[in-house]
């Protein structure tokens, strides 16, 4: 092993622990400082709180997650419809977190679990990124007196869809909190040549959460993956590395094994359904706009810049070492294994996340993506260090004046917070689906509910078409598809092809009895209903109610459609109501086609479904599960994820080679079809 010569015991690359008298803090500085971050998280976290809960509510999107859940309790497996695998959700750590949570919590309501795991990590996300912070100044506040005061921090409490998004439902706490965790072990390591060697059990602590960014969203692997690499860069010995890859890649590699063999794609089935590979810089710039304008967040990122020059000139971030490092190999692992770097790391991230987002297109929920590339930018300044002039190197006069800049920025970031938190965000636009299609989500489903904290399924009951499903499912225990009708208290309703009539009863030449007709209990039939919002209409209908939506994040067919140029962000997939008549045991002729369809259109749809491609995708995530399956779709995971289906019937027939059907089915009469 290669070992660092110093004068100075505490960094000897013997890596031996450093002695330190029992009790004694690893930085030993001033208690005023220790005492004020203490009372600065405090203050943080409950404000924090106390405005997510004033805002408190489960977004559609969330209720999603729930489904899924129910699936799981149930023993259905991680799907969103019993008999088809598909992956619906983005987060793996997410839907599993809050499955155990459900599973503890015995008959509390999904919802509230939800909501109080949410909120409990988003607090947690925020203290752990100030005490981070907190300890990356602790070097340079020793023997120096100081009050240490929220900055960073309350900039990002101060924006309203941080607090929309702490109590979503959606894996925005969970982001959160990992985020925090992640750095706060970063700083810890970032130390550790310094303070005391961190053990194998920190290192693989570090090497498992770094690697479960990828389960926790697939972009934070940007994050994840470059703190594998800073950590394979700083160690020196091959055990350690091996250490590091093992712990850090087991648990990903392993998902994505099983979601290769069980889903039969390499990325989550949203990721798949909004094509995440795709690009759209206009919108991009357009939702970063949505998202400065209304709070005006150039100007906490001058105050917050001004506020990081003045703490590097005066050296309160340990940007310098004290002790010079060896020559080669030694130097490159003490330069990235330091405070310095893993600043740099965290604010990169964030532009790499604000980049990747932009890029996308952004999201048509206000401020939602956006969430993540802020919390990381504002890490390094979450808290700042105020320090009085004595036991400085400056002179009294000087220590004062800079003591007295910092107060003064910190005011004006603290008078920036208190205008921001109560900003009206998007004002009037809060509520519309305008050309930029981006919409304060809370504010839209509280207007369209009429309830100012939709929370329960039962709450968006009161959402236009919901109560008139269940009258429609209610209605037809003969089974029957349900779409979308222009008027929001019906569905229009696609009847089940009844079955074929039994033979005639002939009667037989010795006078034998007519046999008594088999009793058999009336069953109930099939229903499927296709609608845009997945996450209320799947938790206010029966788990034996297949529920699918144009979009593709619970349909396979709509998720392998290609993405519409200039279609709403993440609504840019819409699959014709042809297909789904097309893909079912519904009638497929007049009258039981609704007029506004073409009968024809969907003998076409019904036809395409035949191509060769397009069975073997739909086998992959319909057919029974086994271990010859599980192995076919880990074969061809690849391929089925590439694959793509013309959303016009026709288009795909051509695009398959089938022949095109020139008419449709004959009117539906109710007597048996002619044949044999």
């Amino acid at each position: 092993m290669l070992r660092l010569s110093s004068a100075n015991p505490a960094v000897s690359s013997s890596r031996r622990p450093v002695t330190r008298p029992a009790g004694w803090p690893a930085f030993p500085y001033d208690t005023t400082a220790r005492v004020s971050l203490w009372v600065s998280v405090a203050v943080v976290a409950v404000l924090f709180g106390w405005g997510a809960w004033q805002r408190r509510w489960i977004a559609d999107d969330g209720l999603i997650v729930l489904r899924t859940v129910r699936n799981l309790l149930a023993g259905n497996g991680p799907v969103f419809n019993p008999g088809e695998r598909v992956e619906a959700n983005t987060s793996v750590v997410w839907t599993y977190l809050v499955y155990l949570a459900s599973w503890l919590s015995g008959p509390m309501r999904l919802e509230y679990v939800a909501l109080v795991l949410a909120l409990v990590l988003s607090v947690s996300g925020l203290a752990l990124l100030m005490l981070g912070t907190g300890r990356l100044y602790a070097p340079s506040l020793v023997g120096r007196r100081a009050v240490v005061l929220p900055a960073g921090a309350l900039v990002y409490i101060a924006v309203p869809p941080a607090r929309d998004f702490a109590t979503s439902g959606l894996e925005s706490g969970l982001v959160m909190s990992y985020l925090g965790l992640l750095w706060w072990m970063m700083v810890c390591w970032s130390q550790a040549l310094r303070i005391r060697p961190s053990g194998r059990v920190f290192t693989a602590a570090l090497a498992f959460v770094a690697g479960c960014s990828v389960l926790v969203r697939p972009e934070l692997a940007l994050i994840g993956g470059l703190a594998l690499i800073m950590m394979l860069v700083a160690e020196r010995g091959w055990r350690r590395r091996v250490l590091i890859v093992v712990a850090g890649g087991l648990f990903p590699v392993g998902y994505e094994i099983f979601r290769m063999g069980y889903y039969g794609l390499l990325v989550p089935g949203t990721a798949l359904a909004k094509d995440a590979a795709g690009d759209k810089w206009s919108q991009g710039v357009i939702y970063l706009s949505n998202f400065n304008r209304p709070y005006l967040l150039w100007v906490p990122a001058m105050l917050l810049t001004a506020l990081a020059l003045v703490l590097f000139s005066t050296r309160t971030w340990p940007w310098w070492t004290r002790h010079r490092p060896p020559s080669g190999y030694g130097q490159l692992a003490r330069s990235v294994q330091s405070p310095a770097a893993v600043v740099v790391f965290f604010v990169l991230s964030g532009l790499l996340q604000a980049l990747y987002w932009i890029r996308q297109g952004g999201d048509f929920m206000h401020g939602r993506v956006l969430l993540t590339p802020l919390f990381c930018l504002l890490a390094p300044v979450a808290v700042v260090p105020v320090v009085f002039p004595g036991g400085t190197r400056i002179s009294r006069e000087t220590g004062y004046w800079l003591a007295g800049g910092v107060s003064a920025l910190w005011l004006a970031v603290a008078g920036w917070s208190l205008w921001a938190a109560n900003s009206p965000g998007m004002g009037d636009d809060a509520t519309r689906v305008t050309y930029s299609g981006i919409v304060d989500e809370r504010r839209f489903y509280a207007q369209a509910t009429g309830h100012a904290h939709p929370l329960t399924a039962a709450d968006y009951l009161d959402y236009p078409r919901m109560r008139a499903v269940l009258v429609a499912l209610n209605n037809t225990p003969e089974g029957a598809l349900l779409l979308p009708s222009g008027n929001y208290d019906q569905w229009d309703l696609v009847p089940v092809i009844p079955p074929s009539p039994s033979r005639p009863y002939i009667p037989d030449p010795l006078g034998a009895p007519r046999p008594p007709a088999p009793s058999r209990a009336p069953q109930k039939g099939p229903h499927t209903v296709f609608f845009t919002n997945l996450g209320m209409l799947g938790m206010n209908v029966g788990l034996d109610v297949r529920v699918i939506d144009q979009i593709g994040l619970a349909n396979p067919i709509a998720a392998h459609t290609a993405r519409l140029q200039h279609g709403r962000i993440g609504h840019d997939k819409n699959l014709f109501p042809d297909w789904v008549i097309a893909d079912g045991p519904w009638v497929k002729w007049y009258p039981g086609v609704p007029g506004y369809l073409d009968a024809q259109w969907v003998a076409q749809a019904e036809a395409a479904l035949r191509c060769q491609g397009t069975q073997a995708v739909l086998n992959s995530v319909r057919g029974p599960m086994n271990l010859h399956r599980f192995v076919s779709n880990f074969l061809h995971s690849f391929e089925f994820t590439r694959y793509r289906i013309d959303r016009v019937p026709r288009y795909e027939l051509i695009r398959c080679g089938l022949q095109v059907p020139e008419s449709g089915r004959p009117p539906y009469t109710g007597l048996p079809a002619a044949g044999p």
